[in-house]
């Protein structure tokens, strides 16, 4: 546990936390350059990854991490890879704390859903992680409501992927996505395929969605500056934390004025369960690219893939970032060079946090449902020790 004092002193930190066989040889831990941190090449269970992460917000909100290994709190349970995209919004606090506790609750339901009813992994198990988290966090808020009220205002969209036995798990809450790369061998092409689904009120759906659930409330979402917003205040209609609109005792004071509505509610407003996608996967399966909402506003899916599948693979996380870097500096009419320069929090005016992890799948991995490899953690972010605590 860390002290507030010292908490205070490292929060505008950051570095990654890393764990596994090789902790602390070479550049297991992933290196640092300015605002930069950049995993360029590891393996995981199932194949190769790249991850990288770039800061804009005055104090990072973008977490994630990438487990690979058991995936259960058995030793016995089936091993496989974990990736977690935490995209933070309100402060760091709600990305912080699902980064740090839902791949703990995720093997924790999992280890005992496969003991009583001898199961691997599943979406039940997966939306029960997501749900166990969030009545976690949301506890964490009440609790600190008189000392630190804002954290009622803190949420965090959340992406995650898992691989095992031979099947892709994607669960979504929020506006992070994951693109497939996937092998067209008819025309010798790697064609984009997401696999997310984005709970945005800019979409239609979305809309209709919260209009379909809220009946009775005409102002469920509302255009404002030619953005569609739930309540006008969050664009995401899915997300773990955000207590003050899921529940009616954080309505009020000491929150801050521009958070509190005028109506009273009566049931959530905003929903932490996410969707989840179950596929197998296939030898022509070839990558897939998991990023916070940061990247794909500069990026389209198919011209991630493309850099993906036309560039090496070591640094190719670095690379979507810098590319993404480059389209931001485009729109604002600069030069690449001169973006770099700007500091963190001005920053957040040209492009947000951004997060990128690229999973290479090796299929004859995939295919062997038994495969063992060296357990490794990676957990990225802000304010992350050494031990992973935060």
């Amino acid at each position: 546990m860390v002290s507030n004092s010292l908490m205070r002193i490292v929060a505008p930190c950051w570095r990654p936390s890393i764990e596994g066989e090789n902790s602390g040889r070479g550049d297991v831990a992933g290196r640092v350059d300015g605002l930069l941190w950049y995993k360029d090449s590891g393996r995981h269970v199932n194949g190769e990854f790249s991850m990288a992460v770039i800061q804009a917000n005055n104090v990072l909100e973008d977490h994630s991490r990438l487990d690979s290994g058991p995936l259960s709190s058995l030793d016995s349970g089936p091993q496989g890879t974990f990736v977690g995209i935490y995209d933070g919004h309100g402060g760091p606090e709600a990305s912080r704390f699902v980064n740090s506790r839902l791949f703990d609750n995720l093997k924790t339901i999992h280890g005992a859903e496969f003991t009583s009813e001898n199961q691997g992994m599943s979406e039940d198990v997966i939306t029960k992680a997501f749900l166990a988290t969030e009545e976690e966090f949301l506890s964490l808020v009440k609790k600190q409501w008189l000392s630190k009220p804002q954290i009622a205002s803190a949420g965090s969209c959340c992406l995650v992927g898992i691989i095992c036995s031979g099947l892709l798990y994607i669960a979504n809450a929020g506006d992070s996505r994951v693109v497939l790369g996937r092998l067209e061998k008819a025309f010798s092409e790697v064609k984009a395929v997401q696999l997310s689904s984005e709970h945005n009120a800019n979409f239609e759906s979305v809309r209709e969605e919260l209009r379909m659930l809220h009946p009775d409330d005409p102002q469920i979402v509302v255009l404002k500056h030619k953005v569609w917003r739930v309540k006008g205040i969050i664009q995401v209609s899915r997300s773990i934390g955000d207590a003050y609109l899921k529940n009616a005792e954080f309505n009020r004071e000491p929150l801050l004025p521009k958070f509190r509505l005028d109506e009273p509610f009566h049931k959530p407003i905003l929903k932490a369960e996410p969707s989840v996608l179950v596929q197998r996967l296939h030898p022509e399966d070839q990558f897939l690219i998991f990023a916070s909402d940061g990247l794909w506003e500069n990026l389209s899916n198919q011209e991630a893939v493309d850099i993906v599948n036309n560039s090496p693979r070591n640094g190719i996380a670095r690379k979507l970032v810098k590319a993404a870097l480059q389209e931001a500096a485009k729109k604002r009419e600069m030069r690449y060079s001169d973006l770099k320069k700007i500091e963190r929090g001005v920053r957040r005016h040209f492009h947000d946090d951004i997060t990128v992890v690229v999973l290479f799948l090796d299929y004859s991995l995939i295919s062997r449902n038994s495969n063992r490899g060296p357990s490794l953690s990676i957990i990225a972010g802000g304010s992350v020790f050494a031990n992973g605590s935060t």
